[in-house]
């Protein structure tokens, strides 16, 4: 049972394609966008919510513990990074 209500604007064209091919089809507007969400749901490979936070927390597991540092450090960075520089750069 549909009871939800989803709006967005579209071009004018795109309308009375979708209204003409709704009426060569014998269906409705809304069976049509349905369909082509649906579709494109499944062709995007969209995983329910649990799932994708799974793959979410997995992929950021990789970097876990990956950044070295102190708080010191980040503290001093502008000084770090002139000192870099006029390493280079010899300023």
């Amino acid at each position: 049972m549909k009871t939800e209500v989803y709006s967005w604007r579209i071009a004018p064209e795109v309308k009375s394609d979708l209204e003409r091919e709704a009426r060569l089809r014998g269906v409705s507007v809304s069976a049509i966008l349905d369909r082509a969400v649906r579709d494109w749901l499944n062709k995007s490979g969209s995983l329910d919510g649990e799932e994708e936070q799974a793959r979410i927390h997995a992929a950021a597991a990789k970097c876990f513990g990956a950044l070295a540092g102190s708080p010191s450090r980040s503290e001093n960075v502008r000084k770090l990074v002139r000192e870099r520089l006029a390493k280079r750069y010899g300023r």
